[in-house]
């Protein structure tokens, strides 16, 4: 299946809060949809949802209009939605059974996925006697239970110790490798990079980045080096560079472990080799750089901050 979001608007009232949000993603692959706290990314998925109507455009299913009720969808919200006072697989029959599963059907799913997430001797119990994170185990248990098409995890690794998290990034994994198609937004950016080829950033309620995370990254660290110094701090390299190498290359960023410097010319990379080799900087290491998903994050969306 090819999801296609196309100049989606939602306005509440007389504030515009998605101002033509367009992207796509399709089955075996995974999006991440990025975004700071309030920035369109929650509001966005409910009227993928259909929680939400949009107020212009529209969203394709291979080229047809997308029904959310005609599709088999797994979502994990970022809030909690479960009952706490009910037993845990009852209420995660119950609620497959709402999506259109036979009781016997849901039963044996529920322990499956129950398994799958090391969380089976927690059947029997009831939700608020779980740990936080086994709690989160739970909801997404409940999300796959129907075995979905479309998957839509909302901040999935929330209140996940590192043990918990690996279990729950094999399973995405297994998902996209199934052909599953997966929306994934998270703040938390290392995981997004695990799981997703294509990313969206949203800022104020538009799309300022989009498309493949490999050629972003490829177009991001274009004419730019990265460059330490076994005998210099970062801090007195970054002024050794200005004062001798600026007609080769610009200091562009200064991080804790190396500096970022762009380009000023042809070549720059070999001519910067050539010209180190000519000072008294003990090269630790240098290369081409490669931003990470967190850098294009802040650059994008980080308003100057």
């Amino acid at each position: 299946m090819k999801l296609e979001v196309r100049e989606i608007r939602k306005s509440f009232g007389d504030k515009e809060v998605l101002h033509g949000i367009s992207f796509e993603v399709e089955s075996g692959r995974a999006l991440g949809l990025l975004g700071r706290n309030g920035a369109g990314k929650t509001t966005t998925i409910r009227v993928l949802m259909d929680v939400f109507r949009p107020s212009g455009g529209q969203v394709l299913a291979d080229g047809k209009s997308f029904v959310p009720k005609e599709h088999k969808i797994g979502y994990l919200p970022e809030e909690r939605g479960l009952y706490p006072q009910k037993k845990v697989l009852d209420q995660m029959v119950y609620l497959a059974k709402l999506r259109g599963m036979g009781t016997k059907e849901a039963r044996e799913s529920g322990k499956w996925w129950l398994k799958r997430l090391e969380i089976d001797e927690y059947a029997d119990r009831k939700l608020e006697t779980l740990s936080k994170g086994n709690q989160q185990k739970v909801q997404l248990a409940q999300t796959l239970i129907c075995n979905p098409d479309m998957i839509i995890l909302d901040e999935p690794f929330s209140g996940l110790d590192p043990v918990n998290s690996q279990i729950l990034k094999d399973v995405v994994q297994e998902q996209i490798a199934l052909g599953k198609l997966v929306i994934f937004s998270s703040h938390q950016m290392g995981y997004v990079e695990e799981f997703c080829e294509d990313i969206a950033i949203i800022n104020h309620g538009d799309i300022v980045l989009g498309g493949s995370l490999k050629e972003i990254k490829q177009e991001m660290g274009k004419n730019r080096l990265t460059l330490s110094a076994v005998n210099y701090s970062i801090e007195n390299l970054a002024e050794k560079v200005k004062a001798e190498l600026s007609h080769l290359v610009q200091v562009e960023q200064v991080k804790k472990e190396y500096l970022i410097l762009e380009g000023q010319c042809k070549d720059a990379k070999k001519k910067l080799l050539a010209a180190l080799s000519e000072t008294d900087i003990d090269v630790e290491q240098t290369g081409m750089y490669e931003p990470s998903l967190n850098d294009i994050f802040v650059a994008k969306a980080g308003d100057g901050e």
